[in-house]
């Protein structure tokens, strides 16, 4: 029977992005829906799930560490999010002005963030090495005698958050992107009308540049909130917990105490989490976010 064309081109609408659905339903869809399955049983990867109801959730708020690696990352999270973000903008604002060889500087500040996570980690954890590392070394010429960094419970999270300043390059071209969407006819205006810097900044720039810092915000929170690769390569967890991270508290609990209905829990608990911070984010950007077109 021959198809009408309507159905054909349905028929290889399906047909073309049939891989691309088979794997989100295999390797997407199926693994969500399975930890959700496996939060409530008792699941040690070996033998079979056993139905336990809410006990890994009542479990969860009676461990200490659970407690702990919420703290280390919600300390992680106010810290290097604002800084990033800061920092980020500063250097975006710099580039994009009309300077000499712009091309590269905007290149040579993105490319350390094309870096794989572990590439990072191992030279960051050369960089902090309290012997013979450069960041101590540049300490010593001031006459300042750097830490321990990673083997010390009080810098070893500075150190982390120090590290994150390695990627602002990819904040730094969002942003980038934003400020040159700025019309140049209101910037103009505001200098005629005697306007400071600063104010032309706040005033003009900053709500016009808004939508791309509250996207800037929400990546970088939800970013923060699934550190794993530096926790894992460079502190395991760090001294007495100090870089315990959330993720890192589901990764050993799921594949070195073999619990893994427990970490289940646990990375539902991040999930819903991450959704209530973003809908708090997003309810209060009605206070600094601007929209040329307005809302409905």
């Amino acid at each position: 029977m021959k198809l009408s064309e309507s159905k054909r081109e349905n028929f290889y609408f399906y047909l073309f992005i049939s891989p691309w659905l088979i794997g989100f339903l295999v390797f997407a869809l199926y693994p969500i829906l399975s930890s959700l399955y496996y939060s409530f049983t008792d699941y040690d990867i070996i033998s079979k799930p056993t139905f336990i109801g809410l006990d890994n959730f009542r479990e969860l708020f009676q461990d200490e560490l659970f407690y702990k690696s919420i703290v280390v990352t919600l300390k992680y999270t106010f810290i290097s999010v604002p800084l990033g973000l800061f920092l980020s903008l500063i250097f975006a604002m710099l580039i994009n002005m009309k300077i000499p060889a712009q091309g590269f500087f905007r290149t040579a500040m993105y490319f350390p963030s094309m870096i794989s996570g572990v590439s990072m980690s191992l030279l960051w954890f050369w960089i902090f090495n309290p012997e013979a590392g450069i960041f101590n070394y540049i300490l010593s010429l001031f006459g300042v005698k750097g830490p321990a960094w990673f083997l010390d419970e009080k810098f070893a999270m500075w150190a982390l958050i120090i590290m994150t300043f390695w990627g602002v390059g990819a904040g730094m071209i969002i942003f980038l992107a934003g400020l040159q969407g700025v019309p140049a006819s209101l910037l103009e205006a505001a200098r005629l009308d005697g306007a400071s810097k600063w104010k032309t900044f706040w005033n003009v720039t900053f709500p016009m540049i808004s939508p791309v810092f509250l996207f800037q915000l929400i990546m970088a929170v939800i970013e923060s909130f699934q550190v794993f690769t530096q926790a894992y390569v460079m502190t395991q967890g760090g001294p007495n917990y100090s870089t315990r991270f959330y993720v890192f508290n589901v990764y050993v609990s799921a594949f070195k105490d073999f619990r893994l209905g427990y970490a289940s829990a646990m990375a539902w608990l991040l999930l819903l989490a991450i959704l209530i911070v973003t809908v708090i984010i997003m309810k209060s950007s009605n206070r600094f976010v601007y929209y040329e077109g307005g809302r409905d």
